[in-house]
């Protein structure tokens, strides 16, 4: 199996040292290089493939986040920070993971265990072309107020995810139950598409499209980093 290929960056040289301790114990992890700035970093992306980048946030000239936000081909990222409120800034863009310093190696394989796990989920995703595509069906039933509200399919503009609840948007209104994104996404079919971790849309709806959402008439969606080549495949882009 081919090695991932890393770069740290951060200005602080002992977390460098720590995060390069803890790769050093992982076999199928390499360090391609070890930045002390956002500019250092952005040479070596220049010149070198990189899978995955441990970049601190809070740096000085150029932040980490604004750094990540203006790649044009972004490596996977796990963010470090030794301030906590920053960690909505780092899934805001689709961070692996986000990891408090001093990092402990516990913590540092989980994140690495989800970044496995996302690169991996990709590939297959890439791979497995089903024969036979389900048929998209007519309408679903939503569990709501204790009852079971019938949905048509072709009324969902697209669907929110709010931690345990989702919210249904129609052309006529909209819908909150309790269920999560990706059980909901499970049951629509083909014609929707998740576009964000939060969002999924109905293609159907597509009145416009730029670098970073999609626009339903008036409605903007983002689109995540790591939703992007899909979505634009999707809409024949």
């Amino acid at each position: 199996m081919s090695r991932y290929r890393c770069l740290i960056v951060d200005d602080e040289e002992l977390a460098r040292e720590l995060i390069e301790a803890h790769l050093s114990q992982l076999d199928d992890f390499e360090i391609v290089a070890s930045c002390a700035s956002a500019i250092e970093a952005s040479a070596v992306l220049k010149g070198e493939s990189v899978d995955l980048m441990f970049l601190d946030i809070e740096m000085p000239v150029l932040k980490g986040t604004d750094f990540y936000k203006n790649l044009l081909h972004k490596p996977k990222v796990i963010f470090t920070t030794a301030y906590r409120d920053y960690a909505v800034d780092g899934f805001d863009l689709d961070a692996v993971d986000y990891l408090l310093k001093p990092i402990v190696f516990a913590r540092f394989f989980q994140a690495i265990e989800r970044f496995i796990a996302v690169t991996v989920g990709e590939k297959r995703a890439l791979l497995e072309v089903p024969n036979n595509p389900p048929a998209k069906p007519a309408h679903i039933f939503v569990r709501k107020d204790r009852k079971q509200i019938k949905v048509e399919l072709e009324q969902i503009l697209y669907v929110q995810g709010l931690k345990d609840y989702i919210q249904i948007f129609l052309d006529g209104g909209s819908h909150i139950i309790k269920q999560g994104l990706s059980a909901f996404e499970s049951e629509l079919g083909e014609g929707f598409i998740r576009t964000h971790r939060s969002y999924i849309i109905n293609l159907d709806k597509v009145t416009a499209v730029t670098k970073h959402d999609v626009e339903l008439n008036n409605i903007e969606i983002p689109i995540g980093e790591n939703y992007k080549s899909h979505v634009f495949s999707a809409l024949n882009m």
